[in-house]
Formats: C-alpha cells, sequence, structure tokens
C-alpha cells in the first residue's frame, strides 16, 4: 500500500487488485501446465522487489468453499507444510485483521515472516482476500528469521458459472529483504508456486469432510459476530519500511537439494 499512514483498504482498492489479477500485460509467463498459469516481474539482477501471480482452475471447487479454505486458519495449519506459525493478533473491523504468519524458505534460505493487515471482500460472486505488511510493537523481529515485507499480496477467487468451479488468482510483491540466488527465483516459478496452487486445490477437496469434525458453524469471515480477537487501535500499527529491516546477501547460496542429487 502507498502513503506511509495504515490503513483500511477501501472499495477502490479491492477493485484495483482485481484489475492487476486480472492483467496480463507487462508480465512474462514462465509456467502454463495442468491448469496452472504462473507470471512474473520484476525479476532484472539486483532487483530486490518480486512479483509473481498464478492462477488456476478449479474443478469441483465452489468460490465459496476456497474462500472458506483460505480465511481458516485452524485448517491451514493441517495443509499448509510451509507454514512454521500463524496466528490472528486482533481484528480491525468486521472485515480488516492484522496476523503473523512465518514459513519455510528453500534450505539453506534463512525462514521468513511477515505482520500484515489483511483484509476481504464479497463481490458479487467472487470474493478477495488480500493483504500488505505493518508494524507492531508486540511483535517485532525474531532473531531466527528474516522479516519479510508484502507489499500488497492477496487471492482473487471468481465463481465459474452454476457449476462447483472456480479460478483462483494468486498475486504477490514481496520484498524478501534479501539479495536471492537465482535458482530460487525460478524454482518458484516453475516448482513452487504451482506445488502450492495444487495443494489448495486439494485441500478444498478434503475440506467439508474436515469441518464437519472441527467446529462447522464456526466461520468468523462470514459471520463476524462469532469472533473471539481482540480488537486492537490503527494507531498500534505503522507501516512496515523494508528500509528499517536486516537485509541479507543470500545469492550466493546453492540449492542443498542439487548437491544431493549429483551424488
Amino acid at each position: 500500500m502507498s502513503g506511509q499512514t495504515v490503513t483500511i483498504p477501501d472499495d477502490r482498492a479491492f477493485a484495483s487488485f482485481k484489475a492487476e489479477c486480472l492483467c496480463e500485460e507487462g508480465w512474462s509467463a514462465n509456467h502454463n501446465k495442468g491448469g496452472i498459469t504462473v507470471w512474473t516481474q520484476g525479476l532484472e539482477e539486483g532487483k530486490p522487489i518480486h512479483k509473481i501471480k498464478c492462477r488456476m482452475v478449479c474443478k469441483d471447487v465452489s468460490a465459496e468453499t476456497m474462500y472458506d479454505v483460505l480465511h481458516d486458519i485452524e485448517y491451514r495449519r493441517k495443509w499448509d507444510t510451509n507454514v512454521i506459525e500463524t496466528f490472528d493478533i486482533g481484528k480491525l473491523t468486521v472485515n480488516a485483521d492484522v496476523g503473523y504468519y512465518s514459513w519455510k524458505c528453500p534450505s539453506p534460505l534463512r525462514n521468513r515472516d511477515v505482520i500484515t493487515l489483511r483484509s476481504w471482500l464479497p463481490m458479487g460472486k467472487d470474493y478477495i482476500i488480500m493483504n500488505y505488511s505493518v508494524k507492531h510493537a508486540k511483535y517485532p523481529s525474531k532473531k531466527d528469521k528474516v522479516r519479510a515485507v508484502s507489499i500488497q499480496t492477496g487471492y482473487l477467487i471468481q465463481s465459474q458459472g452454476p457449476t462447483d468451479h472456480c479460478t483462483l488468482t494468486y498475486m504477490a510483491e514481496v520484498d524478501p529483504r534479501g539479495s536471492l540466488p537465482k535458482w530460487v527465483v525460478n524454482k518458484s516459478s516453475h516448482f513452487l508456486a504451482p506445488r502450492a496452487m495444487k495443494k489448495i486445490n486439494k485441500a478444498c477437496l478434503k475440506y467439508s469432510e474436515w469441518k464437519q469434525r472441527h467446529n462447522p458453524g464456526f466461520k468468523p469471515w462470514l459471520y463476524p459476530e462469532q469472533t473471539t480477537l481482540p480488537s486492537i487501535p490503527l494507531s498500534e500499527l505503522s507501516i512496515q519500511n523494508a528500509e528499517s529491516l536486516e537485509n541479507i546477501d543470500e545469492s550466493c547460496l546453492a540449492e542443498t537439494q542439487d548437491r544431493e542429487d549429483s551424488d
């Protein structure tokens, strides 16, 4: 998000995010296989900002189910094998909250984490969930992780007609706070991003059965009166400027798996 004041996205911000998700101009397609397309932007040498966009056609998954799966933090802990730790910090409005997420990076890179302001909005039969990085005094950077910056990251879920099909577009503009080796960038677009999309699709197919056994009526993203999160004022948050965070050079690190494969 632009500017130095923490704000909750308005309708124009959601519309702008949707337009960028649907736009292909200025994006380079790196992968197109099995119903999944991956585009990248801004991968020039020495450029810290990485932009990636993935789109997947999901058969037998409704937009409503996809929306639930991407919101359900308890279920994410089950299917998201990249997650190290994730939790909600507090709510801002009925459709905005603040949360923490840390994830595993390809070895031997250091793992990353973020604090983000997340907001969501149903738009007719479509849904948007998006976030950007903020700072909270009670959740400073951790010594064992690199605090990354989400400039703008999110999902666009589009319902496809009367059938239980949907299209999921994931778009991320992230500063990983470090010079990444080229193999990481290549692996992200050709392998890691498509694999992550497939995991989401598989998680959606199993969600209904799982949810029936785990607090089936609890969906605070649909029914905000159910939330148990404490309210936090915007004044407790500030914009997370990348310049104030550790910046590490991992550009010379070799992929661990490559070494093993060559033995």
